[in-house]
């Protein structure tokens, strides 16, 4: 059973090494302890059973005061390749996001990706509604085009409590489906 909970300072060292087995971007330690510090609220994992870290992801609100309304980012989203094909990510990103919301009062929230990288593409603009809001050139190491994405959570205060209200049952349902997935993949590998 997979377990979706807020991140501790314990779980750095393991988010690092989901973060490099994973993906081309990666972070030194410090980057980590900044996030943490600053937003530990916006920081979520995936724990398997035998509490092992298998996908994470690590968000934060964007600090320029030059750039209202208040907005959150998603820096960076993990899951390992034996964990895929779960709801993990989903579930992780609206965790997420409903504290991105309700704690700090982000009207949206913004996340790069890779042009090329069609599954997350997917995950972000089919799932979960993100919309491009422009290209950056250039924007990776390797001089890969980013999509800038955004996710707007809402208009006045009862488009806010609605969609709060529908952000959370949409949280306990992807745990639950994420629960659901383990279970049937655990006794699948037990036969």
């Amino acid at each position: 059973m997979v377990n979706i909970r807020m991140a501790t300072v314990h779980d750095l060292i393991e988010i690092q090494q989901c973060n490099l087995w994973c993906l081309p971007e990666n972070y030194q330690m410090k980057y980590y302890f900044y996030h943490i510090l600053s937003w530990p609220q916006l920081l979520w994992v995936a724990e398997d059973f035998d509490g092992s870290i298998v996908g994470y992801v690590l968000a934060k609100m964007e600090e320029d005061d030059a750039k209202p309304p208040p907005h959150g980012h998603i820096t960076s989203l993990a899951v390992l390749r034996t964990h895929r094909k779960r709801g993990i990510a989903t579930a992780l990103m609206r965790r997420s996001q409903v504290e991105m919301h309700e704690v700090f009062g982000a009207e949206f929230v913004s996340l790069h990706v890779r042009k090329s990288n069609r599954a997350a593409f997917h995950l972000y603009n089919e799932t979960l509604k993100y919309e491009i809001s422009d290209i950056e050139r250039g924007y990776y190491a390797d001089g890969e085009d980013a999509y800038d994405m955004r996710c707007t959570f809402g208009g006045g205060k009862e488009d806010d409590n609605e969609r709060e209200k529908e952000m959370e049952e949409k949280v306990d349902e992807d745990e639950h489906d994420v629960e659901v997935v383990t279970k049937n993949v655990e006794q699948i590998a037990v036969a």
